[in-house]
């Protein structure tokens, strides 16, 4: 094999497939990169067994041929290469040499037919979603996504579309996660061959991935899915993915209908004002007091190392007032994700969850548990 590549679209095509690749690998050949190159392309592909990541790019195909690199070695190797430059890898006796301009490198290569491939099975359900919808529904919910691994079924975003009985006759598609702190969904018309698809778990390290692909595209996303995978195809680069197997808790009996308190405050004063109140927080005392009184809300922490601290943000608020506390990272998680100049918080009192949203008519909603303080 033999071909040559600009530096800046080899770069950018391993810096996709790399990440894919853990640093430490018992199975030597999940290390490496596999690259192929045939007429007037080049693919890249990387696995861990689970996630598989394939990227194309046009290179200049001296001889067609394919081997496998270390990704890591050579991703480092490219990053230090000066912008602009010719990129030419050679394979000669199991061995790769990487040119460019005066410097040259020979690194070790494992076979090809040792690569494994995740089978490219029967994928029934295929649709489309523009790239920004897709990174709205990713990035409106993945802080919420559960690092428990005991409850491993909850370390991912579960996609499904209710059915429409039960959703007031409407056909729409819902992305939650939850690690039981702390809840976010976000609702939309479902896309068109969508019908009848599976409810699915995407993994942790499967959304990290694809809303790397995402940055800076404006194009379609075409996403195809069966029961145990789901495969996405975003501009050159084709990522698929093993599902979660279980089974996605009932998320809907921990959304609140029937909170009678409500707030109304501006997300980013709220923000503010909860980010320097907790200055003085350590790691043990994350928790932020909210005091309700008519028209304001006093914010305060208490840490038994540091001293204590409040700040009184105005607010519409009219009901009785009453004190509620919260984990202070996730409070501003949320209000990281909510748009627009006004928010609605709905509280029934300090121990039941609290729910947060834009309006009754926006797509997302989240639901915080509260601590006690």
């Amino acid at each position: 094999m033999k071909v040559i590549v600009e530096r800046a679209t080899l770069l950018k095509a391993l810096g996709h497939v790399q990440s894919v690749v853990e640093r430490r690998n018992t199975i030597p050949i999940l290390s490496n990169v596999l690259l192929s190159a045939d007429g007037t392309t080049m693919k890249l592909m990387a696995t861990d067994l689970d996630l598989q990541i394939v990227e194309e790019v046009a290179a200049q195909v001296e001889m067609a041929g394919a081997s496998t690199v270390s990704a890591h070695t050579l991703f480092d190797i490219v990053r230090k290469i000066p912008d602009g430059a010719q990129v030419t890898l050679e394979v000669i006796a199991q061995k790769m040499s990487v040119i460019a301009g005066r410097a040259k490198f020979q690194l070790q290569t494992l076979p090809r037919e040792d690569f494994p491939v995740i089978g490219e099975t029967d994928l029934p359900i295929s649709f489309q979603l523009p790239a920004e919808t897709l990174r709205n529904l990713i990035d409106k919910t993945r802080f919420a996504i559960s690092t428990e691994e005991t409850r491993y079924y909850l370390n991912g975003i579960f996609l499904h579309a209710p059915a429409a009985a039960a959703n007031g006759g409407a056909n729409t598609m819902r992305a939650v996660a939850t690690d039981g702190h702390r809840l976010a969904r976000i609702e939309m018309p479902l896309p068109q061959g969508a019908e009848g698809m599976p409810d699915v778990i995407i993994p942790r390290k499967a959304i990290a991935e694809v809303r790397k692909l995402l940055d800076e595209r404006e194009d379609t996303v075409e996403i195809a899915l069966s029961p145990s995978k789901i495969r996405l195809k975003v501009g050159g680069a084709m990522l698929t993915s093993k599902l979660i197997d279980g089974t996605f808790p009932d998320y809907s009996r921990v959304i609140p209908t029937a909170n009678d308190r409500l707030l109304k405050i501006d997300p980013a004063t709220l923000a503010e004002g909860v980010d320097r109140v907790t200055a003085i927080a350590s790691e043990k005392t994350r928790a932020v007091k909210l005091s309700m009184d008519r028209d304001r809300v006093t914010l305060s922490v208490t840490s038994p190392e540091n001293g204590t601290a409040s700040e009184d943000v105005p607010a519409d608020y009219a009901a009785e007032s009453f004190d509620v506390g919260f984990n202070s990272r996730y409070l501003l998680d949320i209000l990281g994700q909510v748009e627009g100049d006004s928010i609605e918080v709905h509280m029934a009192d300090a121990a039941a969850p609290t729910l947060i949203r834009e309006n009754d008519q926006s797509q997302a909603l989240y639901v915080l548990m509260p601590m006690r303080v």
